[in-house]
């Protein structure tokens, strides 16, 4: 087996070789670190690389496995860990200059499970500062690029995450979403990624906008996005949201299929007027796929107005909250683009604030509505595919700020609801998103739609 072959397996043949002893989890972690070696300087998904650390866990599951004593479901699977996730021994920096690069002594919910699970470590991925931003940049880490064209953004806020998986440097990734941070860049880069539902995966330490974000995977298939979700979804004591210990085999559940599934089909949530028509196109034909693989497709729009001013209401208000927690010192290293985004923060009125997740609420309650009339939601997951790397916004003019142009995901981190996106084709070269909106911890139901269309249109890898 050469070494692009090893690192583009999925979970479950990794598993099955380990099993088998044809494969170690030592060989799989080197043919990692040949793909990270050669991806690395081109496009820029790591902030930080530890290779000793990984060839020591390595070399730790390869002797579990050969007593055939695995730790769990993901014992030898290397996996980038996203620089928003706490990982004992390493810094903890959020992709920001104001946090000193010295390790911390614990690990993060998402990072005790994977460690639990017998997964190997090797490394953190990029992010923009505090993950604040659709595009992955930042003064600590620079641009990480699009590995289809390193001239295009890779999407953000877990662009480290969507990379490395679409390049061979892991099979899956940690991420995590509060407004379309696992989302955005699987649809610009071409992976597969679910937003779970809030609760679901536990998430002490949100990056500023409370229970609109989570944590969650990104994987080279859904199956191997799956098998993480399960090992993630295991609650932490120290999440006083986590919902109980639920025993569903997410990938036993692909199995079944949508054959039944009632879809509303929303190509434009009813107000979104700037999607691609080459997107639409592109998006509707993806519809088709999954009415042919048995679910029953209608055109339906959700039934709430544009809530933009709310989400930016709320994204400004949490950002300014951080600057209370900063010194002067601290201030001076934040970029100035969010600087100049909390600052606006500190003048919002509670009382808007307040109406504000009024808006959430009433979201929530239509959302239920439509939910007990369709099982899923489908909708295009960008309207747009990646534009030019280095930049927040492609036309501030028509999109002033990056949640204009990712209308379709934020709205889901505010009624809280799991939602994944697949690859569903390109665009001028450039990858194209389906997203797949469930109901609230019916991450099963959004995990079977994405398996059915990956099925009939297996997903392309941009491997470099």
């Amino acid at each position: 087996m050469t070494t692009t072959e090893s690192a583009f397996m999925t979970v479950a043949e990794m598993v099955s070789a380990f099993r088998a002893k044809t494969l170690s989890p030592v060989e799989v972690l080197e043919s990692t670190l040949k793909r990270f070696d050669a991806e690395q300087p081109r496009l820029n998904p790591f902030c930080l690389i530890d290779k000793e650390t990984g060839r020591r866990m390595a070399r730790e599951s390869e002797a579990r496995w050969r007593k055939g004593e695995p730790k769990g479901a993901l014992d030898g699977i290397p996996i980038p860990l996203k620089d928003t996730n706490a990982v004992a021994g390493w810094p903890f920096r959020f992709g920001s200059l104001t946090i000193p690069d010295t390790p911390v002594d614990f690990d993060g919910p998402m990072t005790a499970r994977l460690r639990a699970a017998g997964a190997v470590f090797f490394g953190k991925t990029t992010t923009p500062e505090f993950g604040w931003k659709g595009v992955t940049d930042s003064p600590l880490s620079g641009i990480t690029r699009n590995p289809w064209n390193p001239d295009k953004a890779c999407g953000g806020s877990s662009g480290g995450a969507a990379v490395s998986v679409a390049t061979g440097i892991g099979p899956i990734a940690t991420g995590g979403d509060g407004g379309g941070s696992i989302r955005m860049p699987g649809a610009f880069t071409g992976v597969f990624g679910i937003k779970p539902s809030y609760g679901r995966v536990s998430t002490p330490a949100a990056a500023g906008v409370g229970d609109m974000s989570v944590h969650g995977p990104l994987g080279r298939t859904v199956a191997c996005t799956a098998a993480m979700l399960r090992v993630i979804a295991e609650p932490d004591e120290r999440d006083p949201f986590a919902i109980p210990w639920q025993d569903i085999d997410y990938v036993g559940e692909l199995k079944k299929g949508v054959k039944g599934l009632t879809i509303g089909f929303s190509p434009n949530l009813g107000y979104v007027a700037c999607v691609d028509p080459r997107i639409a196109e592109a998006i509707a034909k993806a519809v088709k796929v999954l009415a042919e693989a048995g679910a029953v497709v209608e055109a339906a729009d959700p039934g709430f107005p544009d809530p933009a001013w709310a989400v930016d209401v709320i994204w400004r208000a949490s950002s300014g909250k951080r600057l209370t927690r900063m010194t002067p010192e601290q201030i001076k290293l934040m970029e100035p683009a969010l600087l100049e985004c909390s600052v606006s923060g500190l003048s919002i009125p509670a009382v808007d604030f307040i109406a504000a997740q009024d808006v959430r609420l009433d979201m929530a309650r239509t959302m239920k509505a439509f939910h007990r009339k369709y099982d899923l939601l489908v909708t295009p997951t960008m309207p747009i595919t990646a534009f030019d790397a280095g930049l927040v916004t492609p036309d501030k003019k028509r999109f002033p700020t990056w949640l204009h142009w990712s209308p379709f995901t934020w709205p889901f981190n505010m009624t809280r609801q799991p939602a994944a996106t697949c690859p569903a084709g390109f665009v001028d070269g450039l990858p194209v998103g389906l997203h797949i909106v469930g109901p609230m911890f019916r991450e099963d139901l959004v995990l079977r739609a994405s398996a059915a269309f990956e099925a009939a249109r297996p997903f392309k890898m941009a491997r470099g």
